[in-house]
């Protein structure tokens, strides 16, 4: 026979519950100044991100900007059905899933491993020296990013005479007047700007493992490559997890400048996404409710997404992703 408490359910005492709410507001005692940091970015978030929210009602409306906001003409779900049967939409929405995609993978596969590099050097000043030089392109703006992308990769650009010189090609190519390339170039584009940037967090993982583990680990005769796969990638994990969670929130966000300035009529097909599409229907042709209902979409998948994200790290959190 089973025991009693086994089926019985659990009950609450109100005296728990009141022992929580108390822990609970002595910690937010202790950490008050910490609360008080945070109000202006709480305002800043709340101004910005959520009050502006009441501006996707132009989705369900014909609006006209002369006309005040109860002025408009209410169309429902017209402007959603127009955009799922727009055969543009599922092409700009291909084009972002696959450049966004391409920039996650390259991002996190590039930026883990040259911290992993950088962190096994010795010479320190060497290791600063490539840090350096990684980081630098970070704080080139796009456009001036995209103007030597361009230089570089024009039929006389250094990449048609390196790739001439070594006989890998028999005349110049015009890399970005051929759309099957685009989404590689932006890729590559993308690791050179942001690689030497996205390793800094990662490199600050690193510096919270505990040395010990790697002499120990060195002492049972374990090589160089094994004390990464088991203490220096272990260690990274949280942090990979975590931003792996925030960058699949951003899975519809693969950027707008770099796709404006390298994209060209003649790889239109490949280079032009969501952000893209917003900006040709509501500012170019002036129908604003086409593209908030765009905008909209975008939030709300990158919304669940978040939310699938978080809730698989959560089932994963006690397995071992290494």
């Amino acid at each position: 026979m089973e025991k009693l408490q086994d089926v019985m359910p659990v009950v609450k005492s109100p005296a728990a519950s009141s022992s929580r709410l108390q822990l609970f507001f002595k910690k937010l005692m202790q950490q008050k100044v910490l609360l008080l940091m945070s109000i202006p970015f709480v305002l800043w978030l709340f101004l910005f991100k959520y009050v502006p929210l009441w501006g996707w009602t132009i989705s369900f409306q014909k609006f006209r900007p002369a006309k005040d906001l109860f002025d408009q003409e209410w169309v429902g779900w017209k402007n959603f059905h127009f955009l799922f049967s727009d055969d543009s939409f599922y092409r700009v929405l291909r084009n972002t899933i696959v450049m966004s995609s391409i920039n996650l993978v390259l991002g996190f596969v590039t930026a883990i491993v040259l911290a992993i590099m950088l962190n096994e050097l010795r010479n320190i000043m060497f290791k600063r020296v490539v840090q350096t030089i990684s980081y630098l392109p970070h704080f080139i703006s796009w456009v001036v990013a995209a103007n030597i992308i361009s230089s570089a990769l024009a039929p006389e650009g250094v990449i048609n005479i390196l790739m001439t010189k070594l006989h890998l090609i028999d005349q110049p190519i015009l890399w970005l007047g051929k759309g099957n390339y685009f989404w590689g170039i932006l890729g590559a584009s993308e690791v050179w700007k942001n690689v030497g940037w996205n390793t800094i967090i990662y490199l600050a993982a690193i510096t919270t493992i505990d040395p010990s583990q790697y002499e120990a680990a060195e002492i049972d005769g374990a090589n160089r490559f094994q004390r990464i796969l088991h203490i220096t990638l272990p260690g990274m994990k949280s942090v990979i997890v975590i931003l792996l969670i925030m960058n699949l929130g951003n899975i519809l966000e693969s950027g707008f400048e770099p796709q404006y300035l390298l994209g060209n009529g003649m790889t239109v097909d490949y280079s032009e996404n969501l952000d893209i599409f917003v900006l040709k229907y509501g500012m170019n042709m002036g129908n604003y409710s086409l593209a908030t209902a765009a905008g909209m979409f975008k939030t709300v998948v990158s919304f669940i997404f978040l939310l699938s994200a978080n809730s698989i790290a959560k089932r994963l959190g006690q397995s071992r992703l290494f």
